[in-house]
């Protein structure tokens, strides 16, 4: 069973944020916000699209940032959340798999070198041998 999410019309919105209705069309046009439509067409506002739309009013209103500038802002929001995401997974990965990689280390030989000495050796003669 699917959950209905509360939506508000454009009026609603523009009401309840102190707003004309054709600031909203305008924050639709420049991709700012993205209302879902009903069968109807309608814009319906998800508590996710106040969310936003509050982050714009603060930027606009407080800051006094432009709509290019709110759009760079957003952009870079998603992108560190996106990249929060990421390495929450990363170090859920590590975690998870924390075992494996200390039953690694303890596997091979006790050396901190990256890698095995003889072939550091081969490396190096190789390079003498190039220098000469």
């Amino acid at each position: 069973m699917k959950k209905k999410v509360k939506t508000y019309t454009i009026s609603a919105v523009a009401e309840l944020y102190e707003i004309h209705p054709q600031t909203l069309r305008l924050y639709e046009r420049e991709g700012l916000l993205q209302p879902s439509r009903s069968v109807g067409n309608t814009r319906l506002y998800a508590d996710i699209d106040l969310e936003r739309l509050e982050i714009i009013l603060s930027l606009t209103r407080d800051l006094g940032v432009n709509l290019a500038g709110v759009e760079i802002i957003l952009n870079m929001r998603e992108k560190m959340d996106a990249m929060q995401r990421e390495f929450e997974r990363f170090f859920d990965y590590l975690r998870t798999h924390a075992s494996e990689f200390s039953n690694r280390g303890a596997d091979s030989s006790t050396s901190e070198a990256l890698m095995p000495i003889s072939r550091f050796r081969e490396f190096q003669a190789r390079q003498q041998s190039e220098e000469d």
